[in-house]
């Protein structure tokens, strides 16, 4: 191996690990020398949904084997995810849509800012959770559902990528900012891309009608966000891919 090939490679190996420290808790290591740029690990970003949606899989087909009722593993199978992921997405969605209760963009933003959950966000959260474990416990003896879990954990983090990408940050800090390079790089794309093409031929005409799900879901909160925020934030991210999942998960479990 050459070493520009080497050293491309451990920056690619840097750049996954920093995509898993920001996005899930799974472990990761830690950078004794200063980390790489948000913007270079963004192409990471739809792979962090593999271990994610394996940890899922594996709850809930054990779940199943065991002979647990499908909505009981379809909860499991989601603690597990959250836990892997720490709930961050789900902070952002109750933070995105306690949010949008506000009168105007500043104190909508003050509003995601604070760590309390509200009514508007509390319901959202009972929502996502109730659809998400019912559609999980629908897969649990679906056909190719270890393929369609990594389908949807892929495709709702390449939905986040491209919100990420088409929405300029709603505020001077945070993930949204961080991630948001300075001119378009589509190539962070390709990644993910091909993931995801890899598994639709896996899961056939259900993984096609669930990525176009996904999309669609993230084009909806995206441009929620931008009429409400004038742009993307770190919760607007995580909302994003909560959303996109889920409705991931409803058409697969609908279609397989």
């Amino acid at each position: 191996m050459s070493d520009s090939l080497s050293v491309r490679l451990g920056e690619r190996i840097r750049e996954t690990r920093l995509a898993l420290m920001m996005l899930t808790r799974l472990p990761a290591g830690s950078f004794p020398l200063p980390p790489p740029p948000m913007t270079a690990a963004r192409w990471a970003f739809p792979l962090t949904g593999l271990p994610v949606g394996l940890i899922g899989w594996a709850v809930l087909a054990g779940s199943s084997a065991l002979g647990l009722a499908p909505l009981a593993a379809g909860v499991l199978a989601l603690i597990a995810m959250a836990l892997a992921t720490g709930g961050l997405h789900h902070d952002g969605l109750a933070d995105f849509i306690d949010g949008l209760g506000g009168r105007d963009r500043a104190r909508r933003l003050e509003i995601m800012r604070d760590s309390r959950v509200g009514s508007y966000g509390a319901l959202a959260l009972i929502l996502a959770v109730g659809l998400g474990a019912a559609a999980l416990g629908a897969l649990a003896e679906a056909p190719c559902s270890a393929a369609a879990l990594l389908l949807a954990g892929v495709g709702s983090r390449f939905a986040m990528l491209l919100v990420l990408d088409g929405l300029p940050p709603a505020r001077a800090d945070g993930l949204g900012r961080m991630a948001t390079p300075g001119r378009p790089d589509r190539s962070a794309w390709l990644p993910g891309l091909a993931v995801l093409l890899l598994l639709c031929l896996i899961t056939g005409v259900s993984g096609v009608l669930a990525v176009a799900a996904m999309l669609g879901t993230a084009a909806l909160v995206a441009r929620k966000a931008r009429a409400a925020l004038g742009g993307q934030s770190g919760d607007v991210l995580g909302a994003t891919q909560l959303c996109a999942e889920t409705a991931g998960w409803l058409v697969l479990s609908a279609a397989l």
